[in-house]
């Protein structure tokens, strides 16, 4: 028996899933949680084989939650599940250990199909999807994209010095880096640019 949580903010699409895969005589749904931290919790206390998680959920997100489990190299292995068709996602959801990527508009009897295979020791990508990572690299570094996060969602360079323990003229360096990196003309465009390649 393959033992699932679901991680997902969306109760509608996290009840759905839950039957959908209930329905399959070797998959067991033994717990769900709406938000990152809830899932960390249940997946110390579950122990679980498979993680199926969304990417973006308040708390933790779902790549963080795999950065965790690849860190603290536990044995459950992840599998998002997302809306997000960007190639940016899934190079940072290969780097944290991440088994499986699938859209949530694929046929329903993919997901259960995904599962077994990663539970047996492969990957479960979206065919798509992976070819276009190959050809969109991400041209940040993490300090670039974390200054640049941080702009974009409105922090002054100010703020943002004081939150990362840096000097204002390094995050400033850091911002500078990140726009002329993306080719844009100032942080806005940068983060939009970024957010829309799933760089952030």
């Amino acid at each position: 028996m393959i033992r699932v949580l679901l991680a997902e903010d969306q109760a509608m699409v996290r009840g759905a899933l839950s039957a959908l895969l209930n329905l399959e005589d070797d998959i067991d749904v033994v717990g769900s949680a709406a938000d990152g931290e809830s899932a960390w919790r249940e997946l110390q206390r579950l122990k679980p084989d498979l993680l199926v998680t969304d990417i973006e959920m308040p708390g933790l997100t779902g790549l963080e939650l795999a950065q965790r489990i690849h860190r603290q190299e536990l044995p459950c292995k992840v599998v998002i599940v997302t809306t997000f068709a960007r190639s940016g996602f899934l190079r940072r959801a290969l780097e944290a250990g991440v088994c499986g990527y699938l859209l949530k508009d694929a046929p329903a009897e993919d997901l259960a199909e995904a599962l077994r295979k990663v539970h047996r020791g492969g990957r479960a990508i979206d065919p798509q999807l992976a070819l276009e990572a190959w050809s969109d690299a991400d041209p940040l570094n993490d300090r670039e994209r974390q200054v640049l996060r941080l702009a974009g969602e409105g922090q002054s360079a100010g703020e943002i010095a004081r939150q990362l323990n840096l000097s204002q003229g390094t995050v400033r360096n850091y911002l500078s880096e990140a726009i002329g990196k993306l080719g844009v003309g100032n942080r806005i465009e940068a983060y939009r640019l970024a957010r829309q390649r799933g760089w952030l």
